[in-house]
């Protein structure tokens, strides 16, 4: 199968239809869940410590999930992940149905829900990163990141900015029922694609099949730590993370004990960061950075960003916090696509899987911890959310000043397309 093209031929739009409509339930889904967990338990370690478990298998196994999406059929994990995701947030919503009254059951299992869910999304996440080069043509690929991220976080801003609503009239049952179907049909829509992939030959004996397997991971190890560039941008998005994890855990009680606004506000607070990464894909995609002027704009995003979230710690006014999440957003939105798009065109495809897998694992190793910290300080600290934030923007923000001091650092992120890699 040749290189397609045209940006938008059938099979990439088969594969962003499908996130699209996934993305929408998984919106509804991920504030179901927080508010839920808020008003049944009151406590940020519990719903710190769930997250922490959602994000444990990605981090674990992302470099066998990159191995996996290098060495079997990428449309048929995407699909198989799709499937089994949607069954299983099904089978919250039914349970939910009919035994509302178990609450510490339902925790349990939701606990249980988000363990596998990040399964599957160890393995899904970096198939669906290594597809999408050789889905469009080679020169578009930063476009085609930047379509697939921005109708994605279309998706986000119409499931975050209803999430909330949705929430309080229907109920977090409803919601979770939502989810499972959307995966349903984002599952079947993705049957269609063809991807092309060069699959390495199958080993006779489960023996050499394994040992192939661990040399594939370990190589895909090997190729990130030979490359000093990208190796202190994976350590460098790991510290970064950690301190950036406690936003998301705490954003509930941001909304309703610091802002005492309803969930409606959560969904409009998550919205306007979705919105205002949309327009941040957008504009890394229209306007080509090379260079020093591409790394001076990461530089650049990361640190006002950083800055951005300590300022939320400051604001008391539901209308200012949605300028914040804009800005929170558009500035996150520009690293994004920027990051991504070095790594894909600098990873040869036989390998990109693995990269993206490791690239899971080393950047969000720490995030799990962060998140755990996160709602253990909160409790500890009666809830003080706005200090939280206020002291993990700006550690993050001195974290990227030492980070750019590094001559490695801002040499890959001044990679050009000309240059070898």
């Amino acid at each position: 199968m040749e290189q397609p093209r045209r940006l938008l031929n059938k099979n990439f739009l088969l594969l962003w239809q499908g996130q699209f409509v996934s993305n929408l339930g998984s919106q509804a889904h991920n504030i179901a869940m927080m508010f839920w967990l808020k008003r049944v338990t009151d406590s940020a370690s519990i719903i710190g410590l769930i997250m922490m478990l959602s994000m444990l298998p990605g981090v674990i196994l992302g470099p066998i999930g990159g191995t996996f999406a290098d060495r079997y059929s990428r449309k048929k994990i995407i699909v198989v992940c799709d499937t089994l995701a949607g069954v299983v947030v099904l089978s919250l919503a039914i349970m939910m149905f009919v035994s509302p009254e178990a609450v510490d059951l339902t925790v349990i299992w939701l606990a249980v829900v988000s363990i596998m869910l990040g399964l599957f999304s160890a393995v899904f996440r970096p198939a669906i990163s290594a597809s999408i080069p050789d889905l469009v043509p080679t020169d578009k690929v930063a476009a085609a990141n930047s379509f697939n991220q921005s109708s994605s976080q279309i998706a986000n801003l119409v499931g975050q900015g209803m999430g909330g609503i949705l929430f309080r009239v229907l109920g977090a049952p409803m919601l979770f029922l939502v989810d499972g179907i959307t995966y349903l049909v984002s599952a079947f829509s993705e049957s269609f694609i063809k991807i092309p992939q060069k699959l390495p030959e199958r080993d006779k004996s489960s023996r050499e099949l394994i040992r192939a397997f661990a040399g594939d991971t370990a190589e895909g190890f090997r190729y990130i730590w030979r490359r000093k560039g990208m190796r202190n941008l994976f350590f460098a998005a790991t510290f970064l993370n950690f301190f950036l994890s406690p936003i998301m855990i705490l954003l509930p009680f941001y909304i309703e004990d610091f802002l005492h606004a309803t969930p409606d506000w959560f969904g409009f607070f998550l919205a306007a960061i979705g919105g205002g990464s949309m327009l941040g894909f957008i504009t890394a995609g229209a306007i080509k950075t090379y260079g020093k002027t591409r790394m001076l704009v990461v530089i650049i995003a990361l640190f006002f960003n950083a800055l951005a979230i300590a300022a939320l710690g400051f604001v008391t006014a539901k209308i200012f916090s949605l300028v914040m999440g804009l800005l929170i957003g558009f500035l996150n939105g520009i690293v994004n696509i920027n990051i991504i798009t070095i790594l894909q065109v600098t990873t040869p495809s036989n390998i990109r899987g693995r990269v993206f897998g490791v690239l899971g694992t080393i950047s969000g190793g720490l995030m799990p911890i962060g998140m755990a910290l996160a709602g253990v300080i909160a409790d500890m600290a009666h809830q003080n959310v706005p200090a939280i934030f206020i002291a993990s923007g700006l550690i993050t923000a001195l974290c990227t000043l030492i980070v750019s001091t590094n001559r490695d650092f801002r040499e890959f992120l001044a990679y050009r397309p000309e240059q070898k890699s």
